[in-house]
């Protein structure tokens, strides 16, 4: 983190098929080595077979898939006076948006049962649009933790 400046934001380009950044946040998530072609196919794999097993717009499943991951308050350590305390603290859009990504991509890999990575990702988005799965059970364990200490929330600043 530089003392002077912050970091700049880079802004990440549409995507080919979809026109949408957030797909294209979600390809570099899923993106190992530096291998984006293989990225995108298993993300156009996967909405393939969201389309199919739905009959729904992939688009719009993974965008409700997003807003019904997306965490609203998080807990942040604070040290005061000796003690470390969990102090609950709203999150920003950006970052809603970056945990809620993360999750589908990080749950969808540790899926078993489920063959090939596109497989597994079009799962886990489904799950995340239907209010079940990992990803969902990971947003409402971070909300409970910060309803637990919400008596330390006089410590944010």
């Amino acid at each position: 983190m530089p003392r002077r400046n912050s970091a700049v934001k880079r802004e990440v380009l549409a995507d080919p098929i979809y026109k949408s950044t957030v797909v294209t946040k979600l390809v570099n998530q899923v993106m190992l080595s530096g291998k984006k072609g293989l990225a995108q196919r298993i993300v156009y794999g996967a909405f393939d077979i969201i389309k199919e097993k739905m009959d729904l717009d992939p688009l719009e499943v993974f965008s409700q898939a997003l807003e019904n991951v997306k965490p609203v308050l998080e807990t942040k350590s604070r040290r005061v006076g000796g003690a470390t305390y969990q102090v609950p603290m709203e999150i920003r859009p950006d970052r809603r948006q970056t945990l809620a990504i993360r999750w589908l991509v990080t749950f969808a890999r540790k899926r078993s049962g489920e063959r090939g990575m596109d497989a597994k990702l079009a799962g886990e988005i489904m799950d995340a649009y239907n209010n079940t799965g990992a990803s969902i059970k990971r947003r409402d364990e971070m909300h409970r933790m910060a309803e637990a200490n919400k008596a330390f929330a006089h410590f944010k600043w």
